[in-house]
């Protein structure tokens, strides 16, 4: 387990082993990859993010991550890996969320990508993310570089 400190100086505890905070999360993230490339989403105030968001009622957590990739990327998930947990013990209430990774197999065009501007391939992350203005607070965190060390290691990617 690892503990630090987010964007926000909140507290997050991150896991790599079977939802050690909650069975039933109520957020997802999915670090999802298309044809060799990072899929993100430009949410419309955050920047660019992996997708995700909340459980809606009467989903699973997998369910929801399919939802998720699927309205703000118009990605088709071909496969979801359950990778971690985190938990952040915020300023504004705690969250439990889900870290996925997806294989991509489509990118079908949308109209409406809900709260965001739609998908952003990337060939590369930026080495110092936390410092680029274009990126969502969300990845400015040690979330997602120990998620894609786990990511590695498993060898998923």
């Amino acid at each position: 387990m690892y503990t630090f400190y987010d964007y926000y100086n909140n507290e997050v505890k991150l896991s790599f082993t079977h939802h050690p905070f909650s069975a039933n999360p109520k957020h997802v993230w999915v670090i999802a990859r298309y044809q060799g490339q990072w899929l993100l989403t430009k949410h419309k105030d955050r920047g660019l993010e992996f997708p995700g968001g909340k459980v809606e009622k009467g989903e699973t957590p997998d369910e929801a991550a399919v939802r998720e990739v699927r309205e703000e990327t118009g990605g088709i998930v071909e496969d979801l890996t359950y990778i971690g947990q985190y938990f952040v013990d915020g300023k504004a209430g705690r969250i439990i969320k889900n870290i996925y990774f997806a294989n991509i197999s489509d990118l079908a065009k949308q109209t409406n990508y809900f709260e965001t501007k739609g998908p952003v391939l990337v060939d590369r992350l930026p080495q110092s993310i936390e410092k680029n203005p274009s990126y969502s607070f969300m990845m400015k965190d040690k979330v997602l570089p120990r998620s894609l060390e786990y990511i590695e290691k498993t060898q998923l990617l």
